[in-house]
């Protein structure tokens, strides 16, 4: 079954990319970077039957550096804060992966479909696998370095992958559990060392031919599976393809971050999240841009502010824990010479932390929206004004909207369900399916929309407000209210470093807001029982007096996610006695 409708052209056709090129130069012409397509239509927009985002378009960009069409810029650049660095022009990387590719094909035996697991901190091997799966089709499943055995088990099991690559410090957790774990093959290990039943994929790839033809890769076929973090059940596995992850940044020209091959950009997630893939892979080479990395064994504040004043990123993009992070330290001492764009995603930025940021370093933090299987929907691009604690406009060529429980679309103000219309053609960025669940599949979807399972509002301008997951919310008394606005208020107090705020049981309105709250660095409080009615009275006066916290508890940090974000879910069922 095909994800949307196509119909066939008869002739072969070119697809003329519009890329955003140098900055006297404002587009580079299809002439420069030009693919002849046997093309499918797709509603109003030509799409190419095959597509390969090696070859069509970081091989592409290795011959435009040749011919002179390309600055000077790497197209990545890594360094590990202690005095390594690596940088690759599009040719070396193209002349690397081509390397890698004969590994998993030659020396691992691995075919087109195969699936593979990549664990792996943001090292440079990482973006090697990456390209060298595309060249192969083969699908890679990346996971976050943080994980388990048992964890690490259930994706192998689960996904049927034929190889993993992991480092030294999960290698003994793979070997606790491959027995268990019919589907795979090969065992590779980046490392400068041996380990029994694994091969060395640094010794192998240096070794092989760079000699190697790039599969012929449909638009549909997949290319990365992500397991998804749901709050609730097993993780499930969201497959995208070439067209959802590689494609779909041409589709829109300016899109989200509107990027030239002048631009550098550093995304500091880690590498098994959806934003690393997109932000560190797919849409900044898609302009030629260079990617910035550090290896960031830890994220501290004083390395990426030492960072940023060191080289020359321009654009930053990082979780809003990052940015609350950062604010909280001594700016006096870095100067940010280049630094232009900020981007946030993950969960909304505090509008306390998106002022202090902006007097600190004169730039803007533009939130963006998504999801694992709908990459970025909702954002503030370049140019657009930003409205504090909004997540922006509908994206690109997504039809985003509010909508109720029967799929009826919602007037602005009015809360609802954040929806994005799939039906009758659904968006080419999104993802192909829930992996071995197609009822999951069929339950993302309520009449013609795909529902995040996210509330918001739309005002008269467009811009989305984010107010909470649906099982976030907090209904007090006949009150609904959404965590979001109550931690803003909190934070905005100068003792509050952090906070969340969940529903916690009340034998009078049901249930109330429970605030648990981190203190600011340095702050001193002998009387925590003060503090939490003067923090009370705070919230009274910055919202409406009914979403104060009845309830407040001081912690010493927040369960987090390993990409930032707040485990709500795990301080309210401590609350409700579910742990």
């Amino acid at each position: 079954n095909m994800l949307f409708k196509l119909r066939t052209l008869k002739s072969l056709s070119s697809l003329k990319f519009h890329l955003r090129a140098f900055h006297d130069h404002p587009r580079l012409l299809a002439s420069d970077l030009h693919l002849q397509y046997e093309s499918v239509r797709r509603g109003e927009q030509e799409i190419p039957k095959y597509f390969n985002f090696a070859s069509d378009v970081l091989d592409r960009w290795s011959e435009m550096e040749k011919a002179g069409k390309r600055p000077s810029n790497p197209a990545y650049w890594w360094i590990d804060g202690k005095g390594e660095e690596v940088k690759w022009s599009f040719e070396e990387l193209g002349f690397l992966s081509r390397k890698v590719a004969n590994v998993l094909t030659k020396v691992c035996g691995i075919q087109k479909g195969d699936r593979i697991m990549v664990i792996l901190p943001r090292i440079p091997e990482w973006w090697l696998v990456n390209v060298a799966c595309m060249r192969t089709g083969t699908v890679l499943i990346p996971g976050i370095s943080q994980l388990t055995a048992k964890d690490i088990l259930y994706r192998l099991q689960a996904s049927k992958a034929t190889c993993i690559i992991t480092s030294d410090t999960l290698a003994p957790a793979v070997d606790s559990v491959a027995s268990e774990c019919q589907f795979l093959k090969n065992k590779l290990i980046v490392s400068k060392g041996s380990r029994e039943g694994w091969l060395n994929l640094t010794d192998l790839y240096k070794s092989q031919s760079d000699d190697h033809s790039c599969v012929k890769t449909s638009i549909q076929d997949p290319v990365c599976i992500f397991f998804t973090s749901g709050t609730t059940g097993s993780p499930k596995m969201a497959e995208h393809s070439q067209g959802s992850l590689g494609f779909r940044p041409l589709l829109s020209e300016r899109y989200w971050l509107d990027l030239t091959p002048s631009n550098i950009i550093w995304n500091t997630a880690d590498t098994g999240w959806i934003l690393t893939a997109v932000t560190s892979v797919f849409d900044p080479w898609v302009f030629g841009s260079c990617i910035f990395i550090h290896r960031l064994p830890q994220i501290e504040p004083s390395t990426i502010l030492n960072t940023l004043s060191r080289y020359p990123v321009d654009t930053l993009v990082g979780a809003p824990t990052l940015f609350r992070m950062l604010v909280q330290n001594d700016f006096s001492n870095y100067k940010f010479m280049n630094l232009k764009h900020c981007v946030s995603g993950g969960e909304p930025v505090n509008p306390e932390v998106m002022e202090q940021w902006k007097n600190k370093t004169g730039v803007d933090i533009h939130e963006i929206y998504g999801q694992t299987e709908t990459g970025v929907i909702c954002c503030v691009s370049k140019g657009m004004k930003v409205k504090p604690g909004s997540m922006g406009k509908a994206a690109g060529f997504y039809d985003v909207q509010i909508i109720d429980k029967n799929a009826n679309i919602l007037p602005p103000g009015q809360e609802g369900e954040i929806a994005v219309r799939s039906k009758p053609i659904r968006p080419l960025g999104f993802f192909s399916k829930y992996v071995d669940n197609p009822k999951k599949t069929a339950a993302s979807e309520r009449g013609d929309f795909y529902v995040t399972g996210d509330r918001g509002t739309v005002d008269e301008d467009g811009y989305f407000w984010f107010v909470g997951r649906d099982d976030d919310i907090i209904i007090s008394a006949g009150y609904r209210i959404g965590p979001f606005e109550v931690e803003s208020a909190l934070i905005e107090h100068p003792a509050v470093a952090e906070t969340a705020v969940v529903s916690s049981p009340d034998p009078l309105r049901g249930e109330v807001v429970k605030a648990f709250v981190v203190l600011s660095p340095g702050f001193t409080c002998g009387d925590l029982e003060s503090l939490a009615r003067e923090l009370q009275e705070h919230v009274k006066k910055i919202t409406a007096p009914y979403k104060y916290p009845r309830k407040v508890e001081f912690v010493q940090k927040l369960p987090k996610t390993v990409t930032g974000k707040i485990k709500r879910n795990m301080l309210r069922d401590k609350e409700w006695g579910r742990v």
